[in-house]
Order: C-alpha cells, then structure tokens, then sequence
C-alpha cells in the first residue's frame, strides 16, 4: 500500500511538473462541456416512408460534446481564431424504431468562431463526421418499407450554424440551426439516407482544467479564467507551395438486386494531382481521375468498367487535416455515372509526403456512389 500510494505521488508530481511551462507557470486548460437539444423535419428523396407517414411527427434528438480549446497563440488554432474542437455522442429519436431504429452516433467535431469570437454573442460555424450506428436495416421481409437504411452503420454528418449567448462567466446558452445526414456511401442498399434539417438549443459549461493544479479548494477566490479570450487573429502565414500528389483509394459498394445480402463489389480510384496551397489555410487542386467499378457486371470485360475523368477543387487546411471539395466530369463513357461527379473528402497528413484520405465519390447529382478509403504521397514539391 505504501508503494501504491508512493507510486500515485510520483505519478501526481510528474502529472503537475508536465503542466508547467519552462517558468514555472501552470499552463491554462479551457474545456467546455456542452448539452444540446435538435428538434426538426426530414429532407427525404424517396416517397416510401413520406406516403406511410412514417416522417410526419419530425424527429429529436440530443448531443452532448466534450470540447478542448487550445490557446498557444504559435499553434495552428491561431489562424481560425482558435477553435473548440472535441468529440460528441448523438442519440436521435426518429420517430418509428421498427423501421428506423434508435441511431446514436459518435463524432469529432471543430467549432470555428466567425467574426469576434469576444462578442457576448459569438457566431460559429462546426463540421462534425463520424460513424452512426443502432440503426434497423432494410429487410425484404421484416423492415421492406426502409429503402432509407441498408445497414445498422452508417456514416454521420453535422453542420451546425449558431450562436453561444455569454449568460454567466461560465455558462452560454446556445442556438441555431443544423443540418445533419447519415447515409452509408451505397456501401449497402437500399441507400436513400436520411436528411436532418431544423433548429437547436442548449447549455455550454466552460472551465479551466488547470484550476486543479493552481487551487483545488471548492471555496477559493484564487481562480482562473474560466474560458480564453482570444487576442487579435494572425494572419495565415503564406506559402506558396507546389505540389504532385499520387492518391490511391479503393472501397465496396452495392447494386440495387443485392440490397439485403451482403454481395459487394470492389471500387477502385487512382489520383494524379497538382496541388497549389497559397497559405496555411487555403488551396487549389485539379487533376486526373482512373476508376474501377466492378459492380458493373454487365459489362463482360475488366476495361469496360474503367472510366477516366478530370477535376479541380478547393482545400481547406487546418492542424494536419485537409477538407477537400473537388468536383469533376469524365473525358471518357462515364458508364451511365451522369455529366460530373463531386469527391468531398477529408485527408489527414501524416508527415510532409504521406497521407490517408477518406472520401466519397459521388453520381451525377450528388447521390452517393462509393466511399473510398485510400493512402498518398507527394514526391515532387517545389
């Protein structure tokens, strides 16, 4: 017990002595804690569900977030006048479980301040993606009216527009609207997916993390500032680099006859682009698209599932993360694909020439076509 108990000293003091900066001083830790409650409609492309009424009543649901708030005014979160950014747990509440289930979610998510982010009324704008799951599956027999859901997993988009009232030095309360969207990339079918659209309200609680190190007596008056006041916003250092980048994804995906089995077919894309980042936050890409879609068995041989294609897109960069949005046509027979497709996709930089990417290609309209999972380098810069 003595050991344990020296053991859980030394780990205290190791704990305390990392939290201090090289001056001694204990270094600010803003968190929030935040409860939020979506009430809306559904932005359904089928008629299925909407003709049994099964979307009428609207849908619930509630979010609780746990955010970090960095506050190094040399780190990446100096551009985007230091955003919260943490994970979050969804339940929904969709009205009929038989057919839909009781998806929850778990995602990550970046708040980006808008304007001041000092105003008593701060606007922001948070992305969250994540994976949905507890959803009840398309079945030919048990559940044959779902044509929104082919799998109990799906993938779990947010977008989040509000605001966040300072009520008391610790405390906001928070609105706005949102938009949220599960679909599983055509990875099963059916594969209609569901759109969330409505408002929101809540409660976030801020605190500092490091009062604990500083006075951890319930009554002090020795207190740390319980969340960061951001200082003017730096500008994005400028960059002007040039790039190849070689992307290699693949992935699985459905036909329509196979909803309710678990028959996939392998997809394939290969990436030649020429990237330009003017800055540390944005750039431009455009370049050569090569696709593989083995689901298109009508087509007796290998080189007639083969089409290539041409885009160009925008890149949104932040800490190592690359949000993409890249929209393309096909120089090719685009297989009954339609005129473009669009490939919004998140990429995470692993060092300077290695990345890994995840993405969705997408029909000519915007309905999904595959997810893909994927691996690149960049060996040429200059």
């Amino acid at each position: 017990m003595a050991r344990l108990l020296t053991l859980c000293l030394l780990c205290c003091f190791v704990a305390v002595k990392a939290q201090t900066t090289s001056d001694g001083e204990i270094p600010n830790k803003f968190r929030s804690i935040e409860v939020k409650s979506n009430y809306g409609s559904y932005l359904y492309t089928g008629t299925a569900l909407s003709e049994a009424g099964f979307l009428d009543a609207g849908y619930g649901a509630i979010n609780v977030k746990i955010g970090w708030q960095s506050s190094n005014t040399e780190s990446w979160s100096a551009y985007y006048k230091y955003p919260t950014y943490g994970i979050g747990l969804y339940s929904g509440f969709l009205g009929n479980a038989e057919v839909f289930g009781n998806p929850s979610a778990v995602y990550g998510f970046v708040d980006f301040p808008i304007g001041n982010p000092n105003r008593r009324n701060k606007f922001s704008i948070e992305p969250s993606l994540g994976i949905t799951y507890n959803l009840q599956e398309y079945n030919a027999e048990e559940n044959p009216i779902n044509d929104a859901f082919g799998a109990r997993a799906a993938v779990y988009f947010g977008l989040d527009i509000g605001f966040e009232y300072r009520f008391t030095r610790e405390l906001d309360l928070t609105y706005g609207v949102d938009f949220t969207h599960f679909s599983n990339g055509s990875s099963y079918q059916p594969n209609l997916g569901l759109n969330l659209f409505g408002i929101n309200l809540g409660v976030k609680y801020h605190y500092n993390a490091a009062q604990r190190a500083v006075d951890n007596d319930p009554y002090t008056k020795n207190l740390l500032q319980a969340r960061y006041k951001s200082p003017k916003k730096t500008k994005p250092t400028k960059i002007n680099e040039n790039s190849i980048s070689i992307y290699l994804a693949g992935g699985g995906k459905q036909t329509d006859e196979d909803g309710g089995t678990d028959r996939q077919f392998g997809v394939f894309s290969g990436v030649l682009d020429y990237e330009h980042r003017f800055n540390a936050i944005h750039g431009i890409t455009g370049g050569l698209d090569f696709f593989y879609d083995n689901s298109l068995q009508e087509f007796d041989q290998a080189v007639d599932r083969t089409s290539i294609g041409i885009h160009a897109g925008y890149d949104f960069n932040f800490w190592k993360m690359v949000i993409k949005a890249q929209i393309g046509t096909y120089l090719t027979d685009n297989l009954g694909k339609g005129a473009y497709f669009m490939r919004p996709a998140l990429r995470y930089n692993i060092n300077k020439t290695l990345f890994a990417q995840f993405g969705l290609k997408t029909l000519d309209g915007g309905a999904a076509d595959y997810i893909e999972f994927g691996i690149g380098l960049k060996p040429f810069k200059w």
